[in-house]
């Protein structure tokens, strides 16, 4: 490796941290040279180093000779408050990046309300038995939350995500289809097309989680939302399940929702060629440069679970 010289202007650009280092250093190891190999420099660095840092300060930290370095009266008092000045520094260094290893602290998670109950609350004290660190506080709600407003750590949403300052990691696959029951579509008929459930009684969220605008589905190679409209909306979205269930309406719901009554024949699908490719189950956080090892345990614990066989089979 070659040493590096930045040439007459590091002075104007190094900051307070590297000429502190730079100064200990020198008094250290007792000369330019044996302290620019160390850091990798030139032994002329080193000395503008030691040279910024005493116009800085205004005085004068070393006597400098052809043979050797000594240190002035103030130079020993400095090089002193110096290195308990740099080991607090590494120790707090330390600290912060050992944090962000450690599985503990206080994790606050956001989920939808139906979602929550059945997919992450059953999960929680698992997580908790495998990190006995952790405290977990955890917030049902179908609304759109702000997770900086809010202070969430992290929220399981489904569906795509509208905030770019957000990062999305998917848990698991899902998607959201038209149903009702087969008594609702013997007594009305099936929806051939998106703009037929115009006339039908669609039962819709009126939480801030962004349906209200719609159902969306795919036409072509574009997205379409239709206002539907019905006599039913609530906030809660296991509410709105059930009633689809009694055949009050029809509903827009997830896979994970309602695969199982599909499957027992309970629930019947509609316009599923219309349907959106992808309506994922997803991990979201804020964009921070450092992802505390709490988040990151806590969406591949999740993970862990979706991927058991037979998992979204039950109920």
């Amino acid at each position: 490796m070659f040493p590096l010289d930045f040439g007459p202007y590091e002075k104007y650009r190094m900051d307070r941290h590297l000429q502190i280092r730079s100064f200990v250093l020198i008094a250290e190891k007792g000369s330019f040279a044996a302290a620019a190999a160390a850091d990798v420099v030139t032994a002329a660095v080193m000395g503008r180093r030691l040279t910024a840092l005493e116009e800085r300060l205004g005085v004068k930290l070393m006597h400098r000779s052809t043979r050797r370095l000594k240190l002035t009266g103030m130079g020993e008092q400095f090089l002193e408050r110096c290195r308990i000045l740099l080991r607090d520094f590494e120790e707090t260094e330390r600290s912060v990046s050992q944090n962000q290893r450690t599985v503990g602290g206080n994790l606050t998670v956001s989920a939808p309300a139906g979602f929550g109950r059945r997919h992450v609350a059953p999960h929680v004290p698992g997580f908790l038995a495998r990190h006995t660190g952790v405290h977990v506080s955890l917030s049902l709600t179908d609304d759109l939350v702000d997770l900086v407003r809010e202070k969430i750590d992290l929220a399981v949403r489904i569906g795509a995500m509208g905030d770019s300052n957000h990062v999305a990691v998917k848990l698991h696959s899902n998607r959201r289809a038209v149903c009702g029951t087969p008594e609702y579509f013997r007594r009305f008929g099936r929806p051939r097309t998106p703009e037929d459930l115009l006339r039908y009684n669609c039962l819709t969220l009126t939480s801030r989680s962004g349906q209200q605008r719609g159902w969306t589905f795919r036409d072509g190679d574009r997205v379409a939302t239709v206002r539907v409209s019905g006599n039913l909306g609530c906030n809660d979205g296991e509410l709105l399940y059930q009633w689809v269930r009694q055949s009050l309406g029809l509903g827009w719901r997830s896979a994970w929702e309602i695969h199982p009554a599909v499957v027992r024949g309970e629930l019947i699908t509609v316009l599923e060629e219309f349907a959106l490719p992808e309506y994922d189950v997803q991990a979201v956080y804020a964009q921070q440069r450092f992802l505390p090892a709490k988040v990151r345990a806590f969406i591949e614990y999740l993970k862990a679970q979706y991927r058991l066989p037979g998992y979204w089979e039950k109920e």
